[in-house]
């Protein structure tokens, strides 16, 4: 049987390995700088811990692990034979694979809330998996880069993640625009639009402008049983300008008397006015107003992040989830986190060529094996490099030399180590640039001191 890969899964090169822990060294470096701690959590979950937290998609796309053992032993014979999945899940089923680091962030704060100090700031790195149709930026196991503030209201902590976001992609040279919206302006227009009993129904439509379009929600919204005449007093949504503060002073303008929509629209001119105050350039900051990004746990902030140079969904996004510990049983621990997405993040790099060369892991030098004595002598002198620090490997066989060369140069190594009977007599070492094509003979002590 020719083996293959699961699908929406991928092997890693040596080359995309490196690179890949070049963007996590370079978001882990900046979640310390602003004073968040590392945690991880178990791979999977019990399946009633994350079902339920993300809306009726979301709880599609979670993986299920079936039970060990003889998971059809406790099956309703009845259900298993009418094929009724939605009951036999809970029948075969107690565990899966997380859908987030946040659900899983907040299952943690609510076990271990009387031993945290508030407000706690967690960063967590690590896969998670989604039931999802693969296609290009997205797949079905993927790595999150989560920062996590639980137990402070202030909005101070909306200005630091937009903060976070801006520095980790100016060092990393990606060039991007932070889109905001607040779980509250959402909320005031379903009231305007007389639909506040069916506002998931409208953000979930919503939330999927950029892939189908304004006549796609449209019909969305139809399809979902919101009357034509509250669609028609949502068509602004389509129009607005680019000016951020200007959308939202005419936001205001309809949510005269509209408590829950002000309160949004006071929110984000607080974080966008802040955000300016501190020298972020406001073209990188754009109020959308229709972000809703599908999730039932957002109650105010909503960030997504777009590379300004690629076609590419979002990279980044987060939000504030102030009653997420509730359904664990602990109140009031309010909350607000953004997601950094790896692998979109490294497409978006790839594409525009933005990876350093010293990103990519390469062996400095390999020494050309000649069998017998010169092998223990080359083993010695390696052993003195990797002390040092320095990267070093010798070819396994005593084999033609013209094999070691193209090793090397398949391999990527700069430079190729002779170190024979002459050389050892001599106290010498022989090697050669494979890049500049430059050959040099230096005495032992002279090629260690070199490379300190």
């Amino acid at each position: 049987m020719k083996p293959g890969l699961a699908k929406g899964t991928r092997d890693f090169t040596a080359v995309e390995v490196s690179r890949r822990r070049f963007i996590i060294n370079t978001l882990q470096k900046n979640f310390e700088l602003f004073g968040f701690q590392p945690l991880e959590t178990p791979s999977f979950e019990n399946l009633s811990t994350l079902t339920g937290k993300y809306g009726e998609e979301g709880d599609r796309l979670i993986f299920k692990i079936l039970n060990s053992g003889d998971y059809t032993s406790k099956v309703n014979q009845e259900e298993w034979e009418n094929k009724n999945h939605q009951k036999l899940i809970s029948q075969i089923s107690d565990k899966a694979l997380r859908y987030d680091l946040t659900v899983p962030f907040a299952r943690f704060v609510a076990m271990n809330h009387n031993q945290l100090t508030f407000p706690f700031k967690r960063y967590q790195i690590q896969p998670v998996w989604r039931a999802d149709r693969p296609q290009k930026g997205r797949f079905r196991e993927f790595y999150q880069c989560d920062a996590d503030v639980v137990g402070s209201e202030s909005l101070i902590q909306e200005v630091e993640l937009i903060q976070l976001y801006l520095k980790s992609f100016a060092d990393l040279k990606v060039p991007v625009t932070i889109h905001l919206n607040n779980r509250k302006v959402l909320s005031g227009l379903a009231e305007y639009a007389k639909i506040t009993d069916q506002l998931i129904d409208f953000t979930v439509a919503l939330d999927k402008l950029d892939k189908i379009g304004k006549e796609g929600v449209v019909k969305e919204l139809l399809e979902r049983g919101i009357a034509q005449e509250s669609v028609d007093k949502l068509d602004f949504l389509f129009t607005q300008s680019d000016d951020a503060l200007e959308n939202l002073r005419q936001l205001k303008e309809k949510f005269t008397g509209n408590e829950v929509g002000l309160k949004g629209v006071e929110e984000l001119e607080f974080v966008l006015t802040q955000s300016v105050n501190l020298g972020v350039d406001i073209r990188n900051l754009v109020f959308n107003i229709t972000l809703a990004r599908g999730l039932d746990y957002y109650t105010g902030a909503i960030f997504e992040v777009k590379a300004d140079e690629v076609q590419m969904g979002s990279i980044g996004g987060g939000g504030r989830y102030d009653n997420l510990t509730e359904v664990f049983g602990v109140k009031n621990i309010p909350g607000i986190g953004i997601s950094f997405g790896l692998d979109r993040i490294y497409l978006v790099m790839e594409e525009l060529g933005l990876f350093p060369e010293e990103a990519a892991s390469k062996v400095d030098y390999l020494f050309a094996n000649f069998g017998g004595e010169e092998t223990l002598e080359a083993l010695k002198l390696i052993k003195q490099l990797r002390e040092k620090g320095i990267s070093a490997e010798i070819y396994p066989e005593a084999a033609k030399i013209g094999k070691q060369f193209t090793y090397a140069e398949k391999k990527g190594i700069r430079n190729l180590v002779f170190l024979g009977e002459e050389e050892i007599r001599n106290g010498n070492v022989t090697y050669k640039d494979l890049q500049a094509g430059e050959q040099k003979t230096v005495s032992v002590e002279e090629f260690l001191n070199n490379e300190k």
